[in-house]
């Protein structure tokens, strides 16, 4: 492993790893991938609460620079590796960005990464409201989505690696994509990037078939 490789510290089944993961692997960065076993608590270890008081994955170490949510290591990478690729300089098209990343904090984790806590997880969460959550979301992002191939322009962005991953897989939380062909072929897109690295997926829910 080379010694500039930055440490990520995930469980391969959490979205908002896979998050990192992807970018760093879109971006031809080196990763170490630290095996964090949720199951047995080691987030709430207080070897991990020294990197992440809020115990939480993901957390990345950048040879000594330590930082952790998602979406905020997601701009970091953007910023220090990506050469102006994934987060646009322009005033605009940085508010679109944004305006996704919120998205990924709010609606989607409370709809389709829900959905999928309550079939991998076993979270206690009503599934119907989660279900009708999401779709409400998809609703959207399908009419965005035929207005232009990614989310916030043209071109990927951090906001579609934000995104990409519990919508992608939203059918293991019983939420079907069958009704939003825009967003399927966003997927695709994203899927067809240079550097994309999938996340494992679950038989749970309509991954079941």
């Amino acid at each position: 492993m080379s010694q500039n490789a930055i440490k990520l510290y995930r469980h391969p089944l959490s979205g908002h790893s896979h998050r990192v993961e992807l970018m760093l692997s879109l971006l031809g960065q080196p990763a170490e991938l630290v095996f964090v076993d949720l199951m047995k608590g080691a987030h709430k270890s207080p070897e991990f609460l020294a990197l992440n008081a809020f115990g939480q994955v993901p957390v990345i170490d950048d040879n000594g620079t330590v930082l952790s949510d998602s979406n905020a290591i997601l701009v970091y990478l953007a910023a220090q590796y990506g050469n102006g690729q994934w987060l646009p300089s322009d005033p605009l098209a940085q508010a679109k960005v944004q305006r996704w990343l919120s998205v990924a904090a709010g609606q989607i984790s409370s709809g389709p990464a829900t959905a999928r806590l309550i079939t991998v997880f076993g979270a206690k969460y009503n599934a119907d409201e989660v279900i009708s959550r999401s779709h409400a979301l998809l609703k959207v992002m399908e009419q965005e989505l035929a207005q232009g191939k990614f989310l916030a322009g043209d071109t990927a962005t951090v906001a579609d690696v934000a995104a990409y991953t519990y919508i992608a897989h939203a059918p293991e939380g019983n939420v079907a994509l069958t009704e939003y062909p825009h967003i399927r072929a966003w997927l695709s897109s994203i899927e067809a990037l240079p550097g994309f690295v999938g996340m494992q997926r679950t038989a749970v829910g309509l991954q079941q078939a």
